[in-house]
């Protein structure tokens, strides 16, 4: 299966896989805005600097047509020293060739997911312990968590908080707290046992993207 890592407090949990690079500590997620952005680029490639290896460069957008995913897509994987994952498009995802794919927690399941490329790391979104543990019998390789705090993109939902996030980080797997995961918010999530963190605002709306990158990173450097 590869190697193993235990975040601090929390469980060990695999994190490669055979024939795959290892999982990402730190997901910068687009969303429809971003992705019709004129500085998308500009901000890609400072994030990019900043978070090297250990960046996923997310292509995400609900409203985005197929061919409009496709090239936001094309436009994320053009940085070498990143990892380029795909949300919901597994279409896009094989024509693209991205090392990992997050899907929606009323999409498809992993297992299916899987049979179209094997190598894909394959995220299951959740936001309870109960999606989680269904995702987690489906064969995901993580689990993206959230909302643990409250947040701008989901003003209604009411955040996890670091206590439920404690369950589902026990179930084993690798777990990406997402949800007004700021960079001085990091180090607490950390050291409840997450994998890694992902963000929208907090790296795309960053004065400095390459600073966020590497400061949300500096947790996972100690």
């Amino acid at each position: 299966m590869g190697a193993r890592a235990r975040g601090a407090g929390g469980p060990t949990v695999h994190v490669t896989r055979a024939g795959k690079a290892g999982l990402p500590r730190l997901h910068a997620i687009t969303d429809d805005g971003i992705a019709r952005r004129p500085d998308l680029d500009d901000v890609a490639r400072a994030l990019a600097a900043g978070g090297g290896e250990r960046l996923a460069l997310h292509a995400r957008g609900r409203t985005l047509t197929g061919l409009e995913h496709y090239q936001l897509a094309i436009r994320l994987s053009v940085y070498p020293s990143t990892r380029l994952f795909v949300n919901d498009r597994l279409d896009v995802a094989l024509a693209v060739g991205a090392a990992g794919v997050q899907l929606g927690a009323a999409g498809l399941d992993p297992q299916d997911a899987r049979r179209l490329d094997t190598r894909w790391w394959i995220g299951k979104s959740v936001h309870d312990l109960g999606e989680a543990t269904a995702a987690r019998a489906s064969g995901a390789d993580y689990l993206l968590v959230g909302p643990v705090y409250r947040t701008a993109t989901h003003p209604d939902r009411e955040p996890l908080g670091l206590a439920r996030l404690a369950p589902i980080i026990g179930l084993g797997l690798p777990v990406i707290a997402i949800g007004g995961v700021t960079p001085p918010r990091v180090g607490a999530v950390r050291r409840a046992g997450a994998y890694g963190v992902a963000a929208i605002r907090a790296l795309w709306d960053a004065a400095d993207p390459a600073g966020a990158a590497r400061e949300m990173l500096e947790e996972w450097q100690s």
